[in-house]
């Protein structure tokens, strides 16, 4: 079968068995690989309703018929698990190297289930699988497992691992692969609850290709796009050179980034703030070296020395831009090496970034507002901007000391733990929303509140140039449904084939859909894409709805789409009609706009989804 290994590994911690599948044809074809193909291997591995930290609980590890292959900028995998946050679906994706190596190690995807009895990382070398002690290496960073594993494995492995805060079953945690992170929904919480602290892929299996001068060309067109000329080659010049730090501060002007906790307007922050914490500001105070995934050859990440009292180090990272406006404009920070070493030491730690700034911005609102004390704060005087104050937060929930023990459950986990605070959540789902505005772009208050992954920001939504038209057409929430629709088409595709969602839309329009054609020889026509996209959507929403959640269910917090509406800056006045952009996606969809269950007829006529009528539609299942 060309673009897949044709084998999947199933892991047992409880009793340190696996077993070996085969990967069904149907199911490739029809699922393709990534967070689809996760979910159709979750929906049946995983019991219904299974508390996520109970040992039945899966956690999956999916390829992309991409990775391993020449195709450019086809690093990106797939982590897939029951969100401790959230309760339902949860999938996140990442680049670095882990996806390419679990190919050459035998297997398009990895799904374990159970717990061991003491900390554990799994080997899967060649085909061959190897459970070993991780006792040694509990309780230490990212980094330092990761070169410890790899003087013991060899330095040719991948690695997606948990730090301290995935063994603390932080509701924030991610798995790390190489500073890279599998970041949202507290999916390291989930290998944490397992006691794995690894999963370690290396060999030397090899992703057959249906049509290589296909693949070739597709490659080459990427590279002309990028380089004709025009604003593709400005794109791809400014990713070269600052990464996704390039517009933050144009971002924070135009109230696109949120501020002081969504409740700050550009005025709170001045433009030369914002702007010390671009590329262009930073880069020559820390860069060291540019740094890329597997496969790139843009290479938008940037290696960052930090040389301070406290921290000193050549392994940080340049913040990109989610974790800019976590550390940055979230908490009025203006200082760059403050957010470079709060994005250090989450990558350290293993916590995503969004949800870590997220909540510092949820305390330090407390705190302003008198609901926390500076004792409760273990002494801290926790003011907008400090960045003593802030690094001191941060090192307390790295730590889990003092009061960073309740806020590793993230804002929401917080506020419940200490009885109070609950006014000042932005959230969805429970969910630390991202940094960029549903009051600035109003189509991503759908996705936002009601994606199968709460708190998503990149998949629909009415795509990102509807946050730079006039009010009068961004503002409209007539007949939204269509472009809402079609704004998963191309995203759907992106994050289960293996590609860098960058890649496909800054460098050549769908070259995903061509690539995996030249890959996998399936000929998929565009027809097809549809119906996979809406499958794909439709299928990991399913999941959500056999844990009985429905529309109901899914809320955000209010100050997110602008209930109540800020008084002053760009955004002044603005509430989004979210309810009226949900009604006027599922209404397109034809699905039943108050439950948000899809008809019988729509989940048949998508194909591969017959299985979850009989959760659905019991009294219509055959």
């Amino acid at each position: 079968m060309h673009g897949y290994i044709g084998k999947i590994l199933l892991v047992n911690l409880s009793d340190y068995t696996h077993e070996v599948r085969d990967l069904d044809p149907e199911w490739a074809r029809y699922f393709i690989g990534g967070a689809t193909l996760g979910a159709r291997y979750l929906y049946e591995l995983m019991p219904p309703k299974t508390h996520v930290f109970a040992p039945e609980s899966v956690i999956g590890f999916v390829s992309g018929p991409l990775n391993g292959t020449k195709a450019l900028l086809s690093a990106r995998s797939t982590v897939v698990c029951k969100s401790p946050v959230t309760g339902g679906w949860n999938d996140s994706n990442c680049g670095g190297t882990f996806g390419p190596n679990l190919r050459k190690s035998g297997y398009d995807a990895i799904f374990i289930k159970g717990k061991a009895d003491k900390p554990v990382y799994l080997l899967v070398d060649d085909g061959k699988v190897e459970f070993r002690d991780a006792s040694h290496l509990w309780g230490k960073t990212t980094y330092d497992t990761t070169e410890a594993i790899k003087a013991e494995v060899g330095k040719d492995a991948g690695i997606a691992l948990i730090g301290p805060g995935g063994e603390h079953l932080s509701y924030m945690a991610a798995v790390i692969n190489e500073h890279r992170a599998f970041g949202r929904g507290g999916s390291g919480a989930v290998m944490g609850s397992k006691n794995l602290k690894a999963v370690v892929c290396r060999g030397k299996a090899k992703v057959t290709v249906k049509d290589e001068a296909a693949l070739v060309a597709c490659n080459k067109e990427c590279i002309a796009h990028g380089s004709k000329g025009g604003m593709g080659e400005a794109v791809v010049a400014q990713f070269k050179t600052t990464g996704t730090s390039a517009e933050y501060d144009s971002c924070v002007m135009l109230a696109d980034a949120p501020i002081k906790n969504f409740a700050g307007v550009p005025d709170d922050m001045t433009e030369e703030q914002a702007r010390a914490l671009t590329g262009m500001e930073m880069d020559p105070k820390f860069k060291i070296s540019r740094s890329g995934c597997n496969s790139c050859y843009i290479k938008c990440g940037a290696r960052y020395k930090l040389d301070t009292d406290k921290y000193k180090t050549d392994n940080a990272s340049r913040p990109e831009y989610e974790s800019l406006g976590a550390f940055g404009s979230m908490l009025l920070n203006g200082d760059a090496e403050t957010a470079v070493i709060l994005n250090y030491l989450c990558n350290e730690y293993g916590y995503d970034t969004i949800s870590f700034g997220g909540t510092i911005a949820w305390l330090m609102e407390c705190y302003e507002k008198g609901i926390f004390t500076r004792e409760e704060l273990d002494g801290i005087d926790l003011k907008w901007g400090d960045p003593d104050a802030i690094v001191a937060v941060a090192e307390k929930i790295c730590h889990y000391e003092g009061i960073g023990v309740p806020l590793n459950l993230a804002s929401r986990g917080a506020a419940r733990a200490l009885g109070k605070g609950s006014e000042c959540l932005v959230t969805a789902s429970g969910i630390e929303i991202p940094m960029h505005g549903a009051r600035f772009n109003p189509g991503l208050a759908r996705i936002f509140q009601y994606d199968p992954t709460p708190g998503r920001h990149i998949k629909g939504g009415r795509g990102v140039p509807y946050g730079h038209r006039p009010p009068e057409v961004k503002y409209n929430y007539e007949n939204t449904g269509k472009e809402d629709a079609e704004g998963l088409l191309e995203w759907e595709l992106t994050d289960c084939s293996g590609i860098c969602g960058f890649g496909n839309f800054l460098l050549a329009p769908w070259i995903a859909k061509k690539m995996v054609n030249a890959v996998t020889g399936f000929d998929y026509t565009d027809e097809d894409w549809v119906l996979f996209s809406y499958r794909s959507f439709t299928l990991r929403h399913a999941f959500n709805l056999r844990e009985g959640f429905r529309r109901r269910d899914f809320k955000i917090d209010g100050r997110a789409v602008g209930k109540p509406p800020l008084e002053a800056g760009p955004l002044k006045g603005i509430t989004v009609d979210n309810e009226k952009l949900a009604d006027n996606f599922y209404s397109y969809l034809g699905w039943d706009v108050e439950t948000a269950v899809p008809p019988k007829e729509f989940i048949e006529k998508l194909g591969g989804l017959d299985f979850i009528i009989r959760d659905l539609h019991p009294e219509q299942a055959s």
